[in-house]
């Protein structure tokens, strides 16, 4: 084992220490139970088929948040590299959605939709201004000499895309993927509990809270923690796989 995953085991082994030891000084699973009686809940949890439900509810509508904002941050930040005036029109509704905090947005997306597209809905636009910088941020930043060369050239606009612009954008995107994708998980389930979205992971921390079952609070925290940052990596190897592959390059 590389130093390195030692580390992160060791830091890891730590945090689980400090917390039994945080459970036994407080002696009172109702306030703070201890890491074995959350793994506990978590095994039984497991084994139920609600478990595998209430994820798959959250995951398609979460992960689809995202996904819609990716395709829809990297095609308009695209449109608005390339026409001044789609930029400026764009920019009061970007500004808007960075500005105004979460939980009002998620109050008129109770208004507007049913409860079961909530999280879709509020993953999507959390994450939309966060991708769409970084992918427009990327497009400026493509080499001005490589552009004013391809113009002379009268080189197609497609084959600008892929060989100028998508190496100069795939450090922003991936640098905004990082940020977006855990933003996409706290929004979603922020939404589906302040929704109290029926099936959804948010319901089951909502159930937790009202019945004082702290066990099970956790245990769920930690599932949606594991979602998180599998999604994460899953998200960016294929990103990068992908452009890599459109760019010509071997992944």
């Amino acid at each position: 084992m590389s130093r390195a995953r030692l580390q992160k085991l060791f830091a890891a082994l730590l945090a689980l220490a400090v917390w039994q030891g945080a459970a036994l000084l407080v002696h009172a699973p109702i306030l703070l139970p201890s890491p074995l009686q959350v793994a506990g809940r978590l095994s039984a949890l497991v084994v139920t088929a609600d478990f595998w439900g209430t994820i798959g509810f959250s995951l398609l509508r979460i992960a689809g948040g995202f996904l819609l904002a990716l395709a829809a941050a990297t095609v308009l930040a695209f449109g608005a590299g390339r026409f001044s005036l789609l930029e400026i029109l764009l920019r009061p509704y970007v500004l808007a959605i960075k500005s105004v905090p979460v939980a009002s947005f998620i109050i008129l997306a109770l208004i507007w939709l049913q409860t079961s597209q909530l999280s879709l809905f509020i993953s999507f636009l959390m994450v939309f201004p966060v991708l769409y910088t970084n992918v427009l941020a990327g497009i400026r930043s493509a080499d001005r000499q490589l552009l004013e060369m391809a113009r002379v050239f009268r080189v197609p606009w497609k084959r600008r895309v892929r060989m100028i612009y998508l190496p100069a954008v795939e450090p922003f995107l991936l640098a905004g993927c990082t940020t977006s994708l855990g933003m996409s998980w706290k929004a979603g389930v922020a939404a589906e509990v302040i929704g109290v979205v029926g099936g959804s992971l948010g319901e089951r921390l909502y159930d937790a809270k009202i019945y004082l079952m702290t066990a099970d609070l956790l245990a769920w925290t930690v599932v949606i923690v594991a979602l998180s940052a599998g999604f994460e990596k899953l998200v960016l190897w294929l990103l990068r796989r992908i452009l890599r592959r459109i760019g010509g390059v071997p992944a």
